[in-house]
Order: structure tokens, then sequence, then C-alpha cells
């Protein structure tokens, strides 16, 4: 039975964080790491002297690397000293714990030595819960001695970031399993389909963000099996709940019977206008804004033409909103998308004023870019990357492997680099460089800027070994890239003594 807990906790707007709309990075303390980077999820670092170039076969510059599960689609994300990563079972860190498990696997940063893994059964109910060797797809957020993520079971969980090193059993969940070095300590679980009633479709994503006592994520509500109906339309698809005990303080169901497929994406927190704002996707396409307190409506944005159909399989017009939003000056930066095994198709991408109000879906409008902008030789198609933005430039990637860069203010279109290889992870901008990641395991290093005669400057092209899906993280003048099975750390200057392929 859901019981819904009345709203009992404020959040705090910490001015010292806040700058027109985004949190600065450099703002951000070492015990403090997120998807993005910060609430306002912006895929940019303030840190120097990262690596352009290195060789994984000598070990030049390569400072650690560690393997990982087959699948690993959550991360890296670096606070405490501690590098954490969602991956599946597959690489059998523990021997007693076989099948395939979602699991989030904790690292020392400075040396790359495995210290405890969380490991989760999959669903019974199989695939139309819970797909198949996919893992724990979202990362996590990182807040002092507290990891706080969403399983593949689709539960909100707190956990103790040293695990049971420290010899204790933080509470009040104390039913883990195993005690051991190796284990997860929870601290807390939101178990979303048994209390909430959510019905995640394919698997529960979502990075969370916190601010104050509350963590606000997406819970994954979506379609059923046949992609018909929904099972649970008044089921939230947004929630608030409080950091420290775990208790719903609000939620919201806005997308109801208009979900197309699922809820796949993560929220952004900013101040616009004076005014604190989390902005959630919506798996109907439309973007919501509400108060971060109360839950109370702002304003939304369909980001979606108004002539666009959703067909099954992916062949409609009309598309998820898979990307997380970026709240950069009074604005949210964000492209449409759907799932990857859907393919490429017209793709939007939109500059929003946030300090509107109500349905703004034509008055938000500052700029709309889509494949009609950019002509017959060049297409923007559906895109699940998250912005970059830096002295005035957007950098975003789409599906089919293209990065733009566009005028922040404008949309003007600067350049287009092409990386021959799909793109599922975003453009990261640190050090004067954009580092972007491909399905061909490709990474490639673009000199940060406008270009020249509209072309982007190579840096290089290093390939990783193995797919990269995920965005790379910078911390501490070390830059950190996940593949699809191993970790890497670089730095300018190391030498790994053990290098390989």
């Amino acid at each position: 039975m859901r019981q819904r807990q009345p709203l009992l906790f404020l959040i705090p707007v910490l001015a010292t964080l806040v700058l027109t709309g985004a949190v600065a990075a450099a703002n951000i303390p070492d015990d403090v790491g997120m998807y993005g980077g910060t609430p306002s999820r912006n895929m940019v670092s303030d840190e120097t002297g990262l690596p352009s170039t290195w060789d994984l076969s000598s070990g030049k510059n390569v400072k650690w690397r560690q393997p990982l599960g087959s699948q690993s689609y959550g991360g890296p994300v670096i606070a405490g000293g501690k590098l954490y990563a969602g991956t599946n079972n597959e690489g059998a860190r523990n021997p007693a714990v076989t099948g395939d498990k979602g699991n989030v696997m904790a690292f020392d940063a400075e040396t790359g030595e495995f210290l405890w893994q969380a490991v989760h059964d999959k669903l019974p109910s199989g695939r139309v819960h819970d797909w198949p060797l996919q893992g724990v797809c979202a990362a996590p957020f990182v807040e002092g001695n507290r990891l706080y993520y969403v399983s593949n079971r689709a539960e909100l969980i707190a956990s103790d970031t040293e695990g049971f090193h420290d010899g204790e059993n933080d509470g009040p969940f104390a039913a883990e399993s195993s005690s051991k070095k190796i284990d997860e300590d929870i601290v807390w679980k939101l178990d979303m389909i048994g209390e909430l009633d959510v019905f995640p479709h394919n698997l529960a994503v979502g990075s969370p963000v916190i601010v104050g006592d509350l963590i606000f994520t997406v819970t994954g509500n979506g379609v059923d099996e046949g992609h018909l109906t929904i099972p649970t339309p008044l089921a939230p698809s947004f929630i608030a709940v409080n950091k420290n005990t775990g208790e719903l303080v609000w939620e919201s169901a806005a997308p109801g019977t208009k979900i197309l497929h699922g809820s796949w994406s993560n929220p952004a927190y900013g101040v616009v206008g004076g005014v604190p704002q989390v902005v959630f996707p919506g798996g109907d396409g439309v973007l919501y804004a509400f108060e971060p307190k109360t839950g109370k409506e702002l304003w939304r944005f369909d980001a979606n033409p108004e002539d666009s159909v959703w067909q099954l399989g992916g062949m409609g017009t009309r598309n998820n909103l898979v990307s997380t939003p970026v709240i950069y000056q009074d604005r949210v930066y964000i492209g449409v998308g759907q799932d990857p095994e859907h393919g490429e198709g017209v793709g939007h991408f939109y500059a929003i004023d946030a300090t509107k109000r109500g349905d703004i879906s034509e008055t938000g409008k500052i700029w709309h870019l889509s494949e009609a902008d950019l002509g017959d030789s060049e297409a923007f198609h559906r895109t699940i990357s998250t912005a970059a933005i830096a002295d005035g430039i957007v950098y975003i990637a789409d599906l089919s492997g293209f990065l733009y860069a566009l005028d922040a203010d404008t949309g003007e279109h600067y350049w287009t680099y092409d990386a021959f290889a799909a793109v599922w992870g975003s453009a990261y901008v640190a050090d004067g460089k954009v580092y972007l990641g491909d399905e061909d395991g490709d990474l490639a290093i673009l000199k940060a800027g406008k270009g020249t005669d509209g072309q982007p400057e190579v840096l290089g092209e290093i390939n990783m070994g193995s797919s990269v899906y995920t965005t790379p993280v910078a911390r501490d003048g070390v830059l950190y890239v996940m593949s699809r099975n191993t970790v890497f750390a670089l730095e300018e200057g190391a030498q790994e003594t053990q290098s390989g392929p």
C-alpha cells in the first residue's frame, strides 16, 4: 500500500554555489560527485593539465586501469577519493556471487584498488522490467559518506561510501545478506515498484540529483511489454525523497497516460531568474519544471513539433527525452531521442527560456535546431547525449555520431565532427579540449572553440579497446574514461607498469 509523506523538509539554497542558474564546478566539494559534475548537468570542468594523448599498449600517460563487467553504462563518478561505476556482474569480483546481476563498483581513485561492490539480483519478471546483462545503468550521486543510486530493480538506494571497510552496519537497513569488506552497506532503500506502483519498461534508469535534504530522480515508469498500454499511469514518473530517511516527500505522474515508451533520463537543478527549479524530462517528450520543495509545476515544454507522430519501433517523428537537460544562464538546453535500438531518426535540439511559466512550448523557444537547419549534407538526428556549454559554445552529439558546435545564444552552427560511429555518451569540455567517446571505442580529442573555416581542430583519436558508451570525467588533473568493460585513469606524465591492450 502506498503512503504519501507530508512535506517536512525545506531546501536551503546555498547562494555561494549558485551562479546564474548553474553551479560552478570549482565550488563543488571534493566529497561530492554526480553525473554532469554539478546539479545543472553541464558537461564542463575547470580541470587543467589533462592529457591529449596516451598509449594503452605502452602505458604512457596511463595511471591505472581496472576491469569492470561486460557492459558498463553508469558513471564514472569521482568523489571523496573514490571512483564509482555502474556495470553488470560479468567481472566476477566475488567468486561466490555468480550469474546476471546489477553492480556498482567502488575503486580508490588514486591507485585503482578495488574496494567494494553493490550486487543486485535481476527482477523475476524478466526483460519487461530488467533487461538482461545491462547491470546498473545510471550514475550515482555522492555526498559526503553517502552514495545514492537507482538499481536495476527500480530501488532508490542510499549506501555507505565506506562499505563495510569501517566495520559498521549503518542503518536503519540492516538486512544485507553479507557484510564482508567487499560488500555494500545499505543505509536505506525505496522500492519504487513495491511502494510506488512504478512499472519500469525494460529498466529503471535515473541519475539522481540532491539539493539540500531532497533527492530527485525519475522512476522509469513506462509501457507494458507489448508497448500498447501503460499499466500504472497514476504511478509517479518523478519523485522527491528525503535523503536522510528515504521517505517520499512529493511525486508527480505528469506524463500519465501519455508516456510513449519509458522514462530514462535525469533531472537537473538550477536557480533561474532567482527562482529555484528542478527540471525533469518526461516520457511523453515534454520537459517539466517544478518548485523543488513543493512539487508545484512552474512550466512545461513540448520538445516535439505539433505535427510529430509516435509510431512503435521508432519509425515515427515524435521522440522521447532520453537526454539530460542542462541549465545555463536562465536557459535549458536539451535534445530529443529514443531507445538507441530504434536507430536513427529526425532529431531536435532546443534552447529554452526557463524564466517563463505555464505551457511555454512556443513562447519559451529561444532557438531550435533540426535537420532542416543544417541542409541536406548534414542533419541533426536523435540524441541521448547531454550538452556541454563553455565560452558561449554548445557542444552536442547525436546518436548518429555527429558532434555539433553551436552558438549558445543564437544556435549558429560553427562546425560538425563525424565520429563515424554511434555516440551514446556526451561531449566533455575541459582544459581547452573536447573529449568524445563512441561505439567503436574511439575517444576523440578536439580543440574547444569555433574551429577554422567551419572545421574543428582534431588533436587525436585513440581507441580504448571496447565501446565507450559513457562520458569522460576529470578530477584532480586525471581524466577518467570508462569503456564497456574497463575503467581507465589517464594522467599527463603517468606510466603504467603493467600495460596491455
